[in-house]
């Protein structure tokens, strides 16, 4: 599972998810996945998506994670009411539109339409095909 290997603070804000995101075009790879909508995602969907694309591939060509799970994210024990903020439970990236989240190259584009529609379906958040320019 991805996670930072140290962080200069323990915990932070929630934040707000408005705007568009810089990493819009596909930079490495022959064709992209990129979402449309603001999302938290998770260290697990970000490893299930990246997963089902290898598979989906059958390793054949070259993968990129253009995404990692930075925020931390914390949660309070059960039945606990008040005392602060809650241990670390998780780590996210935050997604905003436009942002291209898993690159592919070197397989066909039947291929490469169907493995990332596959992990599409492991993400959070309503995402489309792109190709490069």
């Amino acid at each position: 599972m991805l996670q930072p290997s140290r962080t200069k603070y323990r915990k932070q804000f929630r934040g707000h998810m408005g705007g568009l995101s810089k990493g819009n075009a596909v930079s490495f790879g022959d064709y992209g996945l990129k979402s449309v909508e603001c999302s938290w995602v998770s260290a697990n969907q970000i490893e299930a998506a990246r997963r089902s694309i290898a598979h989906s591939t059958k390793r054949n060509g070259r993968m990129w994670v253009r995404i990692f799970p930075d925020k931390p994210i914390t949660a309070k024990g059960t039945g606990t009411m008040g005392a602060g903020k809650g241990d670390v439970k998780g780590y996210v990236c935050v997604v905003r539109p436009g942002r291209v989240m898993f690159e592919v190259a070197g397989v066909t584009e039947i291929e490469a339409k169907k493995a990332l529609t596959l992990a599409s379906a492991k993400l959070p958040v309503v995402t489309k095909f792109v190709k490069r320019i």
